[in-house]
């Protein structure tokens, strides 16, 4: 499953819209895909860790941080929460930090670059709002795919032809 985006661009060229490279893959699981579920916060990441510890098969987390290089959204602990719930993968349009554990964990993330300064705890964001980032909407219930080739969204689960 190295090279899942190339074959789904193949295969489903008018269904799916591309994110505009920009995400670094730092998590252990190289290639991920799943329903979106999203977090809009920034520079808090009171709601990341109230979604990671909720049971996430089959679903990706998307999280707009604003682009912030400030500070860092996911580390470690949530990290290893998110992988110990069953979450496929998380998606930070912002930063993550405690990278070389991350790395060793079951699951898939991608973010825009690292930064060890955490967040600050504030209790604030919106949880499932559509997100608009790297030229594509993000909606709640729709499916995300990401491999080392970038990031895809499509509106539906998408099954690879034999």
């Amino acid at each position: 499953m190295e090279d899942l985006l190339p074959e789904l661009c193949d295969q489903f060229r008018d269904l799916v819209t591309v994110v505009e490279p920009m995400f670094g893959n730092f998590g252990g699981r190289e290639a991920f895909g799943g329903e979106i579920v999203t977090i809009k916060a920034f520079e808090d990441n009171s709601l990341v860790r109230e979604q990671v510890a909720q049971p996430g098969a089959g679903k990706v987390l998307v999280v707009d941080g604003g682009g912030s290089l400030r500070c860092a959204m996911l580390g470690d602990m949530l990290a290893e929460k998110a992988a110990l719930n069953g979450w496929e993968g998380i998606i930070i349009y912002g930063c993550i930090r405690d990278v070389n554990a991350i790395g060793e964990l079951n699951i898939g993330v991608q973010a825009l670059a690292t930064h060890p300064m955490p967040t600050i705890k504030r209790g604030l964001g919106d949880l499932n709002v559509a997100l608009t980032f790297g030229g594509v909407t993000f909606r709640p219930g729709e499916y995300i795919y990401a491999d080392n080739n970038g990031v895809l969204v499509a509106p539906q689960k998408l099954e690879l032809a034999e």
